[in-house]
């Protein structure tokens, strides 16, 4: 461009979510054109009835929300601690903004703004019990809610208000809006009826752009009284005149999107110069990529001089943004937040959705097209679609017609069918065709059934899985599957899938089960991720699990895009994993493995890290991969290494300065160390054996003062036998283990045809490199079974139970060995006893009588020094100690007084 052309450019992608800096410019002091209609004022400030306005861009739409606001205050004296008014909004963004103005208008009044998206940490309703304006989206106030019933905090929301309410149709957000509406329309009339003394109802109002079926919204958001009250203005009051242009380009047929998208760049120029006016410019893009490529074309060949006001305003953008680079922003950006720009460009009407290149939808095209010309700034504008030759007269039409906009929730009914359900809102299928009713989607669906499929199949659905239950009368009543859905919002698919698990899914196995859920349909390939996708996995069609891996495995990953499919798909993971894990442990009957492996990759999921990876060190505050990588490099794999190490030693290594080796140590000290032991119980039986388990926390006085783990941090003991069946399930918290530094329970197990080996597990919820994995083989009264008889493979020895005679002993934990073959000749329990112990004495060289003989004879001789040099305690298993004192790793208990052992040896028969 000339250089005399003072043309500010912002490119914006149509896929991520605008910079929290970007706010809006405050609108002039005059009235807004909506309010000039005084009837509509009227209804608005003086009137409760619900109210839908549909206007176009830039006509004040914001001010009726105020106006409900203050008509609210006039009804109810003050201090209003009664009151609450609800701003759903379906991005973020907008809600930051509505707070931030909101904030400085009724803070003096004394009302409390509180702010409840994702990126909050408002998990309560108790955090919100002080605020009367909240701002929130759909997807938050959705889970807020689903425990409407324990809280007397939804009975004080009189004020209910819908920004945006067209999202109604998106296909990903639009039914979660449904459905917190409908719910919100449910609770109002529960409590109308528990209590119709308990003074006026919830009042809507919802407010949207580009609503060309109002009349369906107004009879969805319609009360007692009949359908809510409607404002519609159409293009002609609009108040800034729009001009729209559609630009058609060749393409040919062997021309990718990508290829059609690239040659637009170089076309972006000439369009900024003729519609532009030397006036602001904003360019929507589809990809990010395709926001660097079109500012490095334009960087190139055009060179742009901003006026003090623009100057000033980039500056503090930038500085909000606190990065140099451009950021990218989303086409939610379209959905209401005040970019002003005179001249508005859609680079493509194509854009990458799940996986494959979409044309927009009219409502997107239109809010973007309505970000050109704002009230206080410009009195004409311009929007310019750059599209295909071929379907420019499609995009001529659009922009002079508009779309009817229809519901989404048929297609995700079944989810939240089942929440309803747990939620006792529905509970008999009339209650839940008067819920289907309250929507949006029955509306929709009696004008145009062919759009959707509504039937109680879905109800259906849910009760063949297993997600809940209908009798003869069909009443409905959610299972804990059904609730454990609900609780981690599962979709049915997913929980589909989880149904079909056998019990003996292997780790690998699992990860690819849960790769497959709908939560994670969005992540594909990308064109340009190819290259770093071949060295992860050369699968392309297994990007989810090849990122898992990349991720548990501490490989590093560059491509930006990338990096933010990992981190959703470890933030859905996360909860996939814990749902995953808690369905298995309701219904454990032969499904030991797989329920083991599910609560190790849960663990998993949490760290971000494989259950035996090197690189514990990462798990810990102030340390990312790189000094963690260093940590390995020097052989710090495990915390017991780098407790040993010197905390100089430990700065060498990351290269930091003092006390940096203090922390990491003091860090891992106080991380918790446990112990698990096992003890049969000597009553002997063909059939069962008792059992107690003892966990123990080893530097549980250490603890007391200090816990580096959260105070949320429990492991989970899993005991499971050769037969795949579940013996034992617990779960302990760290706070229950501080009472007394122990835990015990009693258990019995059952002897399986296929050995009695048992597979004992403590799993941490949180931290790799804490689990606790090993073998116990119990004893049973008649002949040892052996699992493979037709193996063939060398007999080894049997070990011995423990014969201590109470509980309140110092536990002992027994050795594993291979056991005999099982003799053919059926003999009583104790013959086939002695005949073990006939074994054990040719293959060891000192019994237990032996043992205990030469220790009395050394007592007696006074050989007290050389009885001083063997070993009493051993934390590991050698073979020349008795089969009574071998232990899995763990440091040896004494057992009872040897002369037991002799007296049980030397009885009769």
């Amino acid at each position: 461009l000339p250089v005399n052309e003072q043309v500010p450019v912002c490119l914006v992608q149509t896929a991520h979510r605008p910079p929290c800096g970007i706010t809006a410019r405050k609108k002039p002091a005059s009235i807004p054109l909506i309010l000039s209609q005084s009837v509509y004022k009227v209804k608005i400030l003086y009137t409760s009835k619900n109210f839908v306005a549909c206007a176009p861009t830039g006509s004040g739409k914001t001010v009726l929300f105020e106006l409900a606001i203050i008509q609210l205050l006039m009804e109810n004296p003050p201090p209003w601690c009664n009151v609450k008014v609800v701003y759903m909004a379906p991005i973020k963004a907008l809600c930051s903004q509505r707070y931030e103005n909101w904030k400085q208008k009724f803070g003096p009044l004394g009302l409390n703004c509180k702010e409840l998206t994702g990126d909050t940490e408002i998990d309560d309703f108790f955090e919100i019990q002080d605020a009367h304006l909240i701002m929130t989206t759909p997807e938050k106030w959705d889970s807020m809610t689903r425990k409407w019933r324990d809280n007397c905090l939804m009975q004080l929301v009189k004020l209910f208000l819908i920004d945006e309410v067209h999202v109604v149709k998106d296909s990903t957000r639009g039914a979660t809006l449904e459905v917190v509406v409908s719910r919100m329309k449910t609770i109002n009339s529960y409590h109308e009826n528990e209590n119709p003394q308990s003074g006026p109802s919830v009042r809507f109002v919802a407010v949207s752009a580009t609503i060309p079926n109002m009349s369906d919204i107004a009879e969805w958001l319609s009360d007692w009284s009949g359908p809510a009250t409607c404002l519609e203005m159409d293009e002609s009051h609009r108040p800034v005149k729009l001009r729209k242009v559609v630009l058609g380009y060749p393409c040919g047929t062997n021309q990718t999107e990508f290829k059609f998208d690239l040659s637009l760049n170089y076309k972006i120029a000439n369009v900024i110069q003729t519609y532009s006016d030397q006036k602001p410019t904003l360019v929507f893009c589809s990809t990010r990529k395709g926001v660097q490529q079109s500012a490095s074309v334009l960087a190139k060949d055009a060179r742009f001089i901003m006026g003090a006001e623009h100057k000033q305003r980039l500056m503090k953008y930038a500085s909000s943004i606190l990065d140099s680079k451009l950021r990218v922003t989303t086409s939610t950006l379209a959905m209401g937040v005040n970019l002003p720009a005179h001249l508005v460009i859609i680079k493509s009407t194509m854009h990458y959705v799940s996986g494959a290149c979409e044309e927009y939808s009219e409502i997107d095209m239109l809010q973007m097209i309505g970000r050109a010309g704002r009230p206080q700034f410009d009195t004409t504008a311009t929007s310019v679609i750059m599209t295909r030759s071929h379907t420019k007269d499609k995009y001529q039409q659009l922009v002079s017609g508009t779309e009817t906009i229809e519901s989404s929730l048929h297609t995700q009914l079944v989810e939240h069918l089942n929440a309803e359900i747990v939620l006792h809102t529905i509970s008999d299928a009339n209650v839940a065709l008067d819920w289907i009713r309250s929507t949006f989607l029955y509306i929709r669906a009696l004008k145009n059934p062919s759009y959707y499929e509504l039937c109680l199949k879905n109800l259906n659905s849910l009760a063949t899985i297993g997600l809940i239950t209908m009798d003869e009368d069909i009443n409905f009543k959610p299972t804990e599957a059904g609730k454990l859905m609900a609780r981690y919002c599962i979709a049915f698919d997913t929980m589909k899938q989880f149904s079909l698990v056998s019990g003996s899914e292997t780790m690998p196995e699992l990860i690819g089960l849960i790769s497959k859920g709908k939560e994670f349909s969005d992540v594909q390939l990308r064109i340009n991720e190819k290259r770093t996708l071949n060295t992860l996995n050369r699968d392309k069609n297994r990007t989810t699990i090849s990122l898992i891996q990349a991720q548990l495995g501490s490989i590093p990953v560059q491509e930006f895009g990338l990096i933010q499919d990992t981190g959703k798909i470890f933030r859905n993971g996360i909860r996939i994993t814990k749902c995953l894990s808690e369905l298995l442990s309701q219904n454990s009957k032969k499904k030991f493995t797989a329920l083991l492996n599910a609560l190790i990759l849960s663990k998993c999921f949490r760290a971000r890290l494989w259950e035996n990876s090197p690189f514990v060190s990462k798990q810990l505050e102030k340390i990312g991969l790189t000094l963690s990588t260093a940590m390995v490099n020097a052989g710090l794999t495990t915390f017991q290494k780098i407790e040993q190490t010197n905390a100089r030693e430990l700065e060498l290594i990351v290269n930091r300065h003092p006390p940096f080796g203090n922390q990491i140590r003091e860090a891992v000290i106080h991380l918790p160390k446990y112990e698990v032991s096992l003890e049969q119980i000597p009553r002997y039986s063909i059939s069962t054996a008792e059992i107690v388990v003892t966990v123990n926390l080893r530097n549980y006085e250490q603890l007391l003062s200090k816990r580096t783990a959260p105070d949320h941090h429990f492991v989970t003991l899993i005991i499971g036998d050769c037969d795949n069946n579940m013996v034992f399930l617990q779960k302990l918290t760290d706070s229950l283990l501080l009472k007394s530094g122990s835990w015990s329970r009693k258990t019995e197990v059952t002897r399986t045809p296929k050995g009695e080996e048992l597979s004992v597990n403590l799993i941490s919820s949180e931290f790799v490199g804490l689990d606790i994995q090993q073998k116990y083989s119990a004893f049973y009264a008649g002949a040892k079974r052996f699992a493979a008889e037709t193996t063939g493979s060398e007999s080894m020895p049997i070990t011995a139970p423990s014969l201590q005679g109470t509980l309140q002993k110092a536990p002992s934990k027994v050795g594993v060995g291979t056991v005999l073959k099982r003799n053919t000749n059926r003999e009583s329990g104790f013959s086939s006893y002695l005949r073990d112990l006939k074994s054990r004495n040719e293959t060891f060289s000192e019994t237990p009588v032996k043992h205990c003989n030469k220790y009395l004879d050394n007592l007696s001789s006074g050989e007290e020094q050389e009885i001083k040099k063997k070993p009493q305690h051993s934390g590991y298993r050698e073979s020349s100690l008795s089969p009574v004192n071998q232990t899995y790793g763990f440091s040896n208990i004494p057992s009872s007084d040897p002369t037991d052992d002799s007296e049980f040896f030397s009885s009769d028969n």
